[in-house]
């Protein structure tokens, strides 16, 4: 289990966030810091707003109350788009790839942000376009394919790999980003152990070479209790709870969010096991 971060500068700040679709509020004044340099984890039964979160704060959903802060600077009138040249990158939920496209050029994407030729340099490919796609292809395998092992895939098509490998993909193509914040949303969603045991090494190498701050939507029990510094419990909208991982396992609100009447001793002991509510150790 990760150690607790007791302090430390704010990347992340998300200050009473509300959002409301029609009559529904989808959250209800969301506040919590994620620490510079930290894994902050935010779980919760499904339902709980855990996307909605998500979406908000990376600039997909435009809530009615709150504020968002990235390194201390407020992010609300910022599109999408530009959260993520200041830094601001993400995965979803379910795969977001071209899947006819090669891994290298899927990755190269997650760069467009970054990229200073303009549309003529770019059909033409001369001079500036040229030696900046030379440059970003080289940082590419240099740096990425080859930190998360997967120079063998490169010039595969997306649609041919399995599922574990596509997802390496993603988290390839958000790096690429050059994020400082990076929001992975379920990132082990429908793996087996072994790529999730290889998807949270990866998590914590960016963390820990990159110096990149992790905020992760995630239902894996085990994960979450195993690299995480902070986690973050939301139902029904609201948080419920928020503090170290030991501390969130021990909380009876979070006990009762999962299993609501049922046998709370034993999903305590699950939970601070690091297994999860159900068989599996998949969160519910």
């Amino acid at each position: 289990m990760a150690s607790e971060l007791s302090h430390g500068k704010p990347a992340l700040s998300v200050e009473r966030i509300t959002l409301t679709f029609g009559g529904l509020r989808a959250l209800n004044e969301v506040s919590f810091d994620v620490v510079e340099g930290s894994v902050t984890s935010v779980i919760g039964p499904n339902g709980a707003g855990k996307t909605s979160l998500f979406n908000a704060v990376s600039g997909f959903y435009k809530p009615s109350g709150g504020s968002v802060r990235l390194f201390g600077e407020t992010i609300d009138r910022v599109p999408a788009p530009e959260r993520a040249r200041l830094g601001l990158a993400r995965t979803f939920q379910n795969i977001a790839l071209f899947r006819g496209m090669t891994v290298l050029d899927n990755i190269k994407l997650g760069r467009h942000a970054h990229m200073s030729t303009g549309l003529l340099d770019a059909l033409w490919y001369f001079g500036r376009a040229r030696r900046e796609e030379l440059e970003l292809r080289a940082e590419i395998e240099r740096r990425i394919i080859d930190f998360l092992e997967i120079d063998h895939i490169r010039n595969a098509a997306v649609a041919a790999l399995p599922y574990g490998l596509q997802k390496r993909v993603e988290l390839a193509r958000a790096l690429a980003m050059r994020p400082r914040v990076l929001m992975l949303d379920e990132p082990v969603a429908g793996m087996n152990r072994e790529e999730t045991e290889d998807m949270a090494r990866f998590i914590l190498d960016v963390k820990e070479e990159w110096g990149v701050t992790i905020l992760m939507v995630e239902h894996d029990m085990g994960m979450v209790m195993d690299i995480s510094d902070h986690v973050v419990v939301l139902n029904f909208g609201e948080v419920i709870a928020d503090g170290s991982p030991r501390a969130v396992a021990a909380n009876p609100r979070v006990i009762e969010a999962y299993l609501g009447a049922g046998d709370v001793g034993d999903l305590r002991r699950r939970l601070q096991a690091g297994k999860g509510p159900t068989t599996g150790g998949k969160a519910a």
